[in-house]
């Protein structure tokens, strides 16, 4: 059972937009998901949803928008100017596209993904919600294990020395999945 944060429990699930067929993601059995309880690298409604399973339990819930991603905030949808996305007085027209996604950063160096959804003579319009803001979301799965946590991961994260997509630990050759996941590998 899922009670202590000195647990490292692994996932498989598949996600599909609630009242759809549309499936978002699946995790498999041979990568599962792997999260050690209130490090806060999950949404905390997902969690709780898991707390009372056991090794081979199935699950089946529905996250409301407001406990998962949230609602479209329209404040996150602007414009900006043609000349933001120049480089050497050039506009790359194969990064900028109808539904293509950006990495932008604010004056403050943080970074942002933004999806063009309109594009004038002068200004790209970009929505910076996450892509399921708005959504309800149907989570289906199993817990697959339960393991005690080894003190480096309560301490760095399970991710810490491990060759995980983006790690530092280990040089992009030795990585050989080129498809990562975020959710599923830590980056």
């Amino acid at each position: 059972m899922i009670t202590t944060k000195e647990r490292v429990i692994s996932v498989t699930y598949e996600l599909k937009i609630h009242g759809t067929d549309e499936v978002i993601e699946v995790v498999k059995q041979d990568k599962p998901l792997l999260y050690i309880p209130g490090k806060g690298n999950l949404l905390s409604s997902f969690e709780e949803k898991l707390n009372d399973l056991d090794v081979g339990k199935s699950f089946d819930f529905i996250l409301k928008a407001k406990e998962a991603y949230g609602p479209v905030n329209d404040q996150a949808i602007m414009d900006l100017p043609l000349s933001t996305f120049m480089v050497e007085g050039k506009i790359d027209s194969e990064m900028i596209k109808l539904g293509n996604t950006v990495p932008m950063r604010d004056n403050q160096g943080r970074q942002f993904n933004g999806k063009i959804i309109g594009i004038t003579d002068d200004q790209i319009k970009m929505d910076f919600n996450h892509p399921l803001a708005g959504k309800d979301l149907n989570f289906k799965g199993e817990i697959a294990d339960i393991r005690e946590a080894t003190a480096d991961e309560i301490t760095n994260g399970l991710y810490a020395n491990s060759c995980g997509c983006g790690s530092e630990a280990c040089e992009p050759s030795d990585c050989e999945d080129t498809s990562c996941d975020s959710s599923a590998c830590g980056c």
